[in-house]
C-alpha cells in the first residue's frame, strides 16, 4: 500500500474518532447541566408554591378584616334607618290622627250646610212661587204679558224721546239761524274765498265737453235723479250751469274727478243715461282709472330707469299721479327727485341706482295717507318693509325729512334732491295742501258715527254730504245725526264761513225676472 494514502486513511480515521469522542464528552457534559437546571426550577417552583400560599392567606385574611367593617358600617347605617323610619312613622300616625279629626268636622259642618242649602231651597220656591202670583195678577189687571208691556214702554219712550229731540233741534236752528247766517257771512275773509277759488279752479275741477245743451237735460234727469245718482256715487258735484256744452266736475279728490269724468264721458257717448246704466258706466270707469294707474307706474319705472319693483309698488306709484303736494303732482315729483339723486350721486361717485331707487320711492307714502293713519314718512318705511326693499334705501325713505338721524351719503343725495325739487319756482303752493287735508279730515269727522256709509266734501269743503243706511237710521235720527256732525264739526276742524251738513237716506229694493 502507497505510504502516503495510508498516512490519509489514518487521518481520517483520527478525526472521525475525535468527533466521535466530542460528541460524548459533550452530552455527557449536558446531561449533567440539564440535571442541574431541573434541580434549580424545582426549587424556585416550591419557593413560588409557598409565596403564593403566603400571599393568599394574607388576602384573605385583609378581606375578612374588611367584609368585618363594612358589615359593621352596615349594620351601624340600618340602626340608623330604622331609627328614622320609626320617626317618619309616629309623625304619619299623628298626622293620620289629625286629618281624621279635620274630616269628622268638615263632615259635620257639611251636614249643617246641608240643611241651610234646603232651608235656602225652600224659601226660595216660596218666593218665586210668590213672585209669580204677584206678576200673574198685575198682568190680569193690565191685560197684558210682562214681555208685552216691556216692549210697549221701552218702544213709547224711544219715540217720544226721538220725536222730541228732532223738535227741539228744529226748534233751536230755526230760532239761531238768521243769527248764524250773519255771523258766517262776517267770519268768511275775502282772501280766503279768492285763494279758494284759486286753487279750485286749479285742482278740484275738470271739464266734460257734451255734443249739445240738450244732453244736460238728459244728464240732470227727471227730477234730477240722473245727476243725483252720478253725484253720490262718485262723490263730486257736477256744475250745469249757461256754459255751452260743458259740464263741469269739481271735487278736491282726483281720482274721484277722474272717474267722474271718464263716465260721463261713456255716457254722453253711448246714450243711454240712468241710473242703472250710470252705476255700470261708473264702475267701467273706476276700472279704466286703475288701469292708468297701472300705466302711470310702469311709465315712471321706465322713465327713471328703475327695475326689479314689486308690482304692488308700481301700483303704489302709479296712484301718485293723482296725488299732490303743495301744489306739485306728487309722481312727477318723485320722477324728479330720482333723476336729480342720481345726477348728483353720479358726480359723487355713489351708486346712481340705488340713489334713482331711493328717490322714486323717496314719498311713496303719500299713496295711502287717504286709507291709512301715519305721516307720509312712517307709511312709506311701512310699505318699503314690506316689500323687501334694501335697509339703505328705507333708511333714506325714513331720513329725507329728518325724523331720524340721516348717516349714509344716500340719505344726503335724497335729501337735496327733494329739496332742489321742491324749491323750483312754481312748483309748490302750501294753501292747496292745506285746503285738501282739511277737506279730507272733513270727511274722516262725519264718516265717524254709526249708520253713516259714505261721505262726500264737495263744493271746496263748504259743504259735506252724508250717506245713511236706511235700515239703522230713519227720518227722526237723520235730523240727530246732522246736528251732531255739525257739532263736531264745530269742536274738531277749523275752517272759514260754514260748512252745510247734508244728511241723505235712500231706500232701495232690487229683485231680479227670471
Amino acid at each position: 500500500m502507497d505510504p502516503i494514502l495510508s498516512a490519509i486513511i489514518g487521518g481520517a480515521v483520527g478525526i472521525v474518532a475525535g468527533i466521535v469522542v466530542g460528541v460524548l464528552v459533550r452530552k455527557l457534559v449536558a446531561e449533567k447541566k440539564l440535571g442541574s437546571a431541573e434541580e434549580q426550577a424545582r426549587k424556585i417552583l416550591e419557593d413560588a408554591i409557598k409565596n403564593a400560599e403566603s400571599t393568599k392567606k394574607e388576602a384573605i385574611i385583609s378581606a375578612k378584616e374588611e367584609i368585618f367593617q363594612m358589615k359593621k358600617e352596615a349594620d351601624f347605617d340600618i340602626k340608623e334607618r330604622r331609627k328614622e323610619v320609626s320617626r317618619l312613622e309616629r309623625r304619619v300616625t299623628q298626622k293620620e290622627e289629625s286629618l281624621d279629626a279635620k274630616l269628622d268636622a268638615i263632615e259635620k259642618k257639611e251636614a249643617l250646610l246641608a240643611e241651610k242649602h234646603a232651608d235656602a231651597d225652600a224659601l226660595k220656591v216660596q218666593v218665586q212661587n210668590t213672585l209669580e202670583a204677584q206678576i200673574k195678577t198685575l198682568e190680569r189687571v193690565a191685560g197684558l204679558t210682562k214681555e208685552d208691556a216691556k216692549a210697549e214702554l221701552v218702544s213709547k219712550l224711544d219715540s217720544e224721546m226721538q220725536h222730541e229731540t228732532a223738535m227741539k233741534i228744529a226748534e233751536y236752528e230755526e230760532k239761531f239761524k238768521d243769527e248764524a247766517d250773519a255771523k258766517a257771512k262776517d267770519i268768511l275773509s275775502l282772501a280766503i274765498q279768492r285763494c279758494a277759488a284759486d286753487h279750485v279752479s286749479e285742482v278740484a275741477i275738470s271739464v266734460v265737453q257734451i255734443p249739445s245743451d240738450e244732453m244736460k237735460g238728459r244728464i240732470i234727469g227727471r227730477e234730477g235723479r240722473n245727476i243725483r245718482t252720478i253725484e253720490n256715487l262718485t262723490g263730486v258735484e257736477l256744475i250745469i250751469d249757461d256754459t255751452p256744452d260743458v259740464i263741469t266736475v269739481s271735487g278736491f279728490d282726483p281720482v274721484r274727478r277722474e272717474i267722474a269724468r271718464l263716465a260721463l264721458e261713456k255716457l254722453v257717448s253711448d246714450g243711454r243715461i240712468h241710473p242703472a246704466r250710470i252705476e255700470e258706466m261708473v264702475e267701467k270707469a273706476r276700472r279704466d282709472v286703475d288701469g292708468a294707474i297701472k300705466q302711470a307706474g310702469e311709465k315712471a319705472v321706465f322713465e327713471t330707469g328703475v327695475h326689479g319693483l314689486h308690482p304692488e309698488l308700481i301700483k303704489l306709484l302709479g296712484r301718485m299721479k293723482y296725488r299732490t303736494s303743495y301744489g306739485q303732482n306728487a309722481l312727477r315729483h318723485s320722477i324728479e327727485v330720482s333723476m336729480l339723486a342720481g345726477v348728483i350721486a353720479d358726480e359723487m361717485g355713489v351708486d346712481v341706482t340705488m340713489a334713482k331707487r331711493a328717490g322714486l320711492l323717496h314719498d311713496i307714502g303719500k299713496a295711502v295717507t287717504a286709507e291709512a293713519e301715519g305721516s307720509h314718512i312712517q307709511l312709506g318705511v311701512e310699505i318699503a318693509t314690506k316689500y323687501r326693499e334694501n335697509k339703505t334705501i328705507i333708511h333714506a325713505i325714513e331720513a329725507h325729512h329728518n325724523d331720524v338721524e340721516p348717516t349714509t351719503t344716500l340719505d344726503f343725495i335724497i335729501q337735496a334732491a327733494d329739496a332742489l325739487s321742491a324749491a323750483r319756482p312754481g312748483a309748490r303752493r302750501e294753501d292747496v295742501e292745506n285746503y285738501i287735508k282739511r277737506l279730507q279730515k272733513l270727511e274722516e269727522v262725519a264718516g265717524d258715527f254709526a249708520g253713516v256709509e259714505k261721505t262726500f266734501a264737495i263744493q271746496a269743503g263748504r259743504e259735506v254730504r252724508i250717506m245713511v243706511k236706511p235700515e239703522m237710521i230713519d227720518d227722526d235720527k237723520m235730523k240727530i245725526l246732522a246736528r251732531d256732525i255739525a257739532k263736531k264739526i264745530e269742536s274738531e276742524l277749523d275752517y272759514p264761513g260754514q260748512i252745510k251738513v247734508s244728511v241723505i237716506r235712500e231706500s232701495r229694493t232690487v229683485d231680479y225676472a227670471k
